[in-house]
């Protein structure tokens, strides 16, 4: 397990776990030569020196679960370098030996492979939740150099959930949680099945022990009492396959537990309403067999409309293939049937696995594989632009999301994204420049909003426009992790751009208050200005000044030279007016509660991390901020202020049918919109219209009350201001 779990106490007799080495050797005599086989003997024999005195809670010597682990991956045929690590991948993290030791009795590809699994053990974390997300992306990072890290994980977290009742309570709801949030789905994405189905259920066992309890007890029953039903649709589809002359092998499977309580809470449905819990697997020995026996299932019994699926045509992510279809047997008894190869079962079950397991596949197997370092190379790609650990691991477990759909391009390829992906997603899934510049798409030739959730079948097409930004909303209803770490990336980006440009114009408006220009300091001088303020970067203090971390007079004094005692902002050192043109992005935030406009009278201030926040002068929340002059900017609007701002208007009009229509088609007309509209009736037929309009500033919005006055049923209107 991990070193809580290892426990020193005085060493007994290792015969039990030299038996288990010996077992597991002789599992490997099936597939491994001699002398790789004597070379996991001897990684066994170097582990169990290194954990020489540990035992685990459970009171077994240590050893014994390095030992189970290998003989997970033995079962999997996994190569003795793999088996070796495995032996081996707590030696690091919870004895004395080093990396170095390691590369040197058993070569450096088993060395790597045991640090990737190791944990960091030698930092600090402020919480267990950094802890576990740094942790995970030093493995990500190992995973990325070699895929057969994440074996070695995934079979040390099974033994680890099959022994998982001698931990404290406390401790086996955090490690199930992070089972089933984390190594179960990644065990899914990497198509290894059998290994996933039994983290689930173990996951479920630990977090929910009395629903698990009483689900597996109401299974068992209901099995008995549809056993003579599921016998009936078994025999009948053997004999009508064998007159059809089709060779196939029909096995009998059952929905695992976690998997039944998943689907009872998605659909918010009690466990007699789920009638799929039992079904057949068909194996048969080529695709063309598949679809002739999806047809005679089809001709034995009526599909259940709208569950019958094409994995064989469309694999899913990863790698999986077969055909589902959903029966309605006798007494309505609904039986699930997969229909599948013996190539593709065996990478059902092993997923990328089945590259070491079944060396003669081939074309699945590969597909498997090639995907699996796909979904690696994104994680390397969100983890680059990732803030920080506890958002790359958030990240990840969106992108885990199990369930499909399929779109396709206008070139026909096919897009593979998550359940209730948006145009968006499907942007930043072609490439994160399509994303970043996309402004609507065409679904199936129809104009659709980025919003738009998408559906298996759909042929997207991204419209795009050149001088098109992310915008933070798109964070609402993007689905992938793709998508969303893109977004987050480029909003960064573009940020911190925009407020070194803001910056650096209020830097060079300071130094201008005192008769400086930037290219007027010496290069020494900015120098030492740039030490003084614990700076080596001039574009860095330019953008923490745009943020409102610093305040643009004492840069200003600083890159001059002069000290800033000297003089206070407001007298000699105080910059000049500001010009604000309206196009400076989210580095100049225009305050709600007086929302000024061009040709206002406006100030700013200072906000550490929104930048600068403008205000109208008569403002009465700017009271707030007579205590902090030094924060206090002299800002006024360029003489060319772009885009448009929303400005709040109250009118008092007659309750009358058509009013409200009146009314906007005179801001229309005038070239301006409606972006909130709340009525308030008042006594009689009055009633109080209050408006946000768009407006390019004072001029235009004089011109639209002006002709809003005009209107017989305005009794009055006015500003609102804070």
């Amino acid at each position: 397990m991990a070193s809580s779990d290892a426990v020193a106490l005085p060493d007994t007799t290792g015969a039990d776990s030299a038996a288990r080495a010996a077992e597991l050797c002789s599992l490997l005599e099936n597939y491994l030569e001699p002398r790789q086989v004597q070379q996991v003997y001897k990684a066994y024999q170097f582990g169990a020196e290194a954990h020489s005195g540990q035992r685990r809670l459970s009171g077994e010597p240590y050893i014994t679960h390095p030992l189970a682990v290998a003989r997970t991956l033995g079962e999997m045929g996994l190569d003795a370098e793999s088996l070796c690590a495995a032996i081996l991948h707590d030696v690091i993290e919870d004895t004395p030996t080093a990396k170095a030791e390691i590369a040197e009795a058993f070569g450096p590809e088993v060395a790597q492979l045991v640090d990737g699994v190791s944990k960091l053990t030698q930092i600090n974390f402020r919480s267990k939740a950094e802890a576990q997300a740094e942790n995970f992306r030093k493995m990500v990072l190992a995973m990325s150099q070699d895929i057969r890290v994440i074996l070695i994980k995934l079979a040390d977290r099974l033994h680890n959930m099959r022994t998982i009742w001698v931990m404290p309570r406390s401790k086996r709801g955090r490690i199930a949680r992070e089972t089933l949030e984390i190594y179960a789905p990644i065990a899914q994405r990497l198509g290894i099945n059998a290994i996933r189905i039994e983290l689930e259920d173990l996951g479920f066992a630990a977090l929910f022990p009395m629903r698990y309890r009483v689900l597996k007890e109401r299974v068992q029953r209901q099995r008995g009492s549809r056993r003579e039903l599921l016998d009936t649709v078994r025999e009948s589809l053997l004999e009508s396959l064998d007159e059809a002359g089709l060779d196939a092998r029909i096995i009998s499977r059952e929905k695992h537990l976690w998997s039944i309580y998943q689907k009872m809470r998605a659909k918010q449905a009690g466990f007699d309403d789920i009638f799929d819990v039992y079904g057949f697997r068909i194996v048969v020995s080529d695709v063309d067999t598949c679809y002739r026996v999806l047809g005679h299932c089809h001709g034995l019994f009526k599909p259940l409309p709208g569950r019958i699926k094409d994995y064989i045509a469309i694999p899913k992510v990863n790698g999986y293939q077969s055909l589902h279809t959903t029966l309605i047997g006798p007494r309505r008894i609904q039986v699930e049937v997969q229909i599948r190869t013996a190539e593709m079962d065996r990478v059902a079950e092993a997923g990328i696995a089945a590259h070491w397991l079944y060396k003669d596949a081939s074309a699945a197997t590969n597909v498997a594989q090639s995907r699996a370092r796909e979904w690696v190379h994104g994680l390397m790609e969100m983890q680059e632009s990732a803030g920080n650990s506890l958002e790359f691991i958030e990240n990840v477990k969106i992108d885990l999301l199990p369930d499909e759909v399929y779109v396709f391009t206008p070139g026909g390829d096919i897009m593979e994204l998550p359940k209730g992906a948006t145009v968006v997603d499907f942007a930043y899934a072609v490439h994160s420049d399509i994303g970043d510049a996309c402004i609507a798409a065409n679904i199936d030739h129809r104009l659709a909003p980025l919003r738009s959730p998408l559906e298996t079948g759909q042929t997207v097409e991204i419209i795009t426009a050149p001088v098109a930004r992310p915008n933070p909303a798109w964070l609402d209803f993007a689905v992938t992790a793709k998508a969303r770490t893109a977004i987050r990336h480029s909003l960064k980006r573009l940020r911190g751009r925009e407020a070194t440009e803001l910056g650096q114009r209020m830097v060079e408006e300071a130094l201008g208050a005192i008769d400086l220009t930037l290219d007027g300091i010496p290069t020494s001088q900015a120098n030492a200005g740039l030490e003084a303020l614990g700076m080596t970067d001039l574009d860095a203090v330019f953008t923490e000044v745009g943020l409102g971390q610093r305040m643009p007079w004492l840069v200003a004094r600083r890159l001059a030279g002069i000290s800033p005692e000297r003089s206070a902002p407001g007298q000699d050192g105080r910059p000049g007016a500001l010009a604000i043109r309206g196009n400076e992005g989210a580095v100049v935030t225009f305050a709600r509660c007086c929302r000024p406009i061009p040709g206002d009278p406006i100030v700013g201030f200072a906000s550490a991390g929104r930048g600068v926040v403008i205000h109208h002068q008569t403002c009465n929340n700017i009271r707030e901020y007579r205590n902090h002059p030094e924060k206090w900017l002299d800002v006024q609007w360029d003489a060319i202020a772009e885009g448009e701002y929303p400005v709040a208007v109250d009118m008092e009009v007659m309750n009358r049918r058509g009013v409200l229509a009146n009314v906007a088609a005179v801001i229309s007309d005038l070239d301006s919109n409606i972006d909130a509209v709340e009525i308030e009736e008042k006594e009689g037929m009055i009633a109080i219209m209050r408006l946000v309009l768009s407006v390019r500033g004072r001029v235009h919005l004089a011109r639209l009350m002006r002709r809003l006055r005009g209107l017989s049923a305005v009794l009055r209107i006015n500003r609102r201001r804070g």
